[in-house]
């Protein structure tokens, strides 16, 4: 049997999808680039906006379109929030909740038991680095959140915080260092909370001590942290250069008194000392963040106080995103909801000044040497292949060689800014395999 698989939303949603490919290949089937050539497609689904839950409708309906014969499966937190909605959709033959993901695989292929998502064949043969367009390698480490922000459904969809074995994590990472992979980037609805579950307030300072201990991983990445989850030694992690120099931290709102209504364990004063810490211990550290416009009774003023704060940040990247009622939630029956005008407005300003940082950020690098793991090739002119990469501290890079380096690591100089990223040029120094 054939199966295709495909994810929208964060890159938790990514993980489970290629820890269910690994997971098919394990049961015997086939993993297809190519829903036309599909027995079954999967979709990994998100429910985080009403946009994102327009994108997964969509998604369903498309891979019915062009493969109506084909079995759609429909999993992730539109899946579960929506079952309903989702199973009446053209040729969804399987809903499967959150709840029920990893027992997916075994209902879908007929398989008894529990299947090995770490098993090495499947990694080396259709999952090696560089096979789905990316040499970076998502590790899901722990699931669900214990936070009440009025505005996410998130704990609805995933459920209370819960944690992996750092043993089981390690014995995943090495199985992927095994296979090839360079950079591993750890992923989670609560990253930061990692450990909590067990009652240890420093599970992801364990963890991460762990991997750097008994794994030979060349990069290890962070996702979102929240702001609160950071004890104060935490930076001290950065002086083992594995680990990638990239913090995302999301704020939501600039302004305190929009935090408050959000629940936000947050405000401009500890979330500024966060920064001034964090910068002060990592050098070079790239800052990224998410934030909301238009929450439930953001007033002009509130905004204005908003921006000026994000901008005082000086973040290198904002996700922006415009207030969208999840039912279930709290700020879905607050009153002073905003109106679409001036979501839109205030989200233009908001992205023009991620625009603005992104490139004030990229120009301090310029004629700076960095290493950077090419991910892909994105094209070829007559001077070669056009290899695009990370820095460990999340600069976008293309450098234009004879050959095609995806999975190496190579220090090259970096040149010219583009609206993306940065050019690069060679320098003498072999690539690492």
């Amino acid at each position: 049997m054939r199966v295709y698989l495909e994810s929208t939303g964060c890159r938790l949603n990514q993980s489970e999808i290629e820890t269910l490919g690994r997971q098919f290949e394990r049961a015997g089937w086939q993993v297809v680039s190519s829903p036309e050539a599909a027995d079954v497609c999967v979709v990994n689904t998100c429910a985080v906006t009403q946009e994102a839950t327009r994108t997964s409708r969509m998604i369903l309906r498309r891979l019915n379109r062009v493969n109506p014969n084909a079995q759609l499966v429909a999993t992730g937190c539109y899946a579960h929030l929506s079952p309903e909605q989702v199973g009446v959709l053209p040729g969804v033959t399987w809903v499967i909740d959150n709840l029920h993901k990893e027992q997916l695989v075994p209902l879908v292929a007929g398989t008894p038991g529990p299947i090995d998502p770490f098993d090495r064949e499947p990694l080396e043969r259709e999952f090696r680095p560089g096979a789905l367009g990316r040499t970076r390698a998502f590790v899901k480490v722990q699931d669900g959140c214990n936070n009440r922000c009025t505005f996410c459904v998130t704990t609805i969809a995933r459920g209370p915080g819960r944690s992996r074995p750092i043993d089981e994590v390690v014995a995943e990472v090495n199985c992927l260092v095994a296979a090839g992979y360079r950079e591993v980037v750890l992923t989670g609805v609560h990253l930061g909370s990692y450990g909590h579950d067990w009652g240890q307030r420093d599970g992801l300072k364990r963890l991460v001590q762990a991997l750097l201990a008994r794994t030979a991983i060349a990069r290890l990445r962070l996702s979102s942290l929240e702001p609160w989850d950071i004890p104060p030694d935490f930076f001290q992690l950065w002086e083992d250069a594995r680990l990638c120099r990239h913090l995302h931290l999301p704020l939501q709102s600039g302004c305190d008194a929009t935090l408050r209504r959000m629940a936000r364990r947050t405000s401009q004063a500890s979330f500024a000392a966060l920064v001034t810490r964090a910068r002060a211990a990592i050098p070079d550290l790239a800052l990224s963040t998410d934030v909301i416009v238009g929450f439930p009774g953001e007033t002009e003023a509130e905004f204005e106080e908003s921006y000026q704060f994000v901008r005082e940040m000086a973040f290198m990247k904002l996700h922006v995103f415009r207030y969208s009622p999840r039912p279930g939630t709290a700020a879905a029956r607050m009153g002073g909801q905003v109106s679409p005008e001036a979501k839109h407005e205030r989200s233009a300003r908001m992205l023009a000044l991620s625009e603005e940082g992104g490139r004030r950020f990229r120009q301090g690098f310029v004629g700076r040497v960095l290493p950077v793991l090419w991910e892909q090739v994105s094209g070829a002119s007559e001077r070669g292949f056009l290899n695009v990469g990370l820095t460990d501290n999340y600069l976008r890079v293309t450098l234009e060689a004879p050959e095609v380096l995806t999975n190496c690591i190579e220090p090259v100089r970096l040149v010219e800014v583009t609206d993306q990223g940065l050019k690069a040029e060679r320098c003498q120094v072999p690539c690492a395999k």
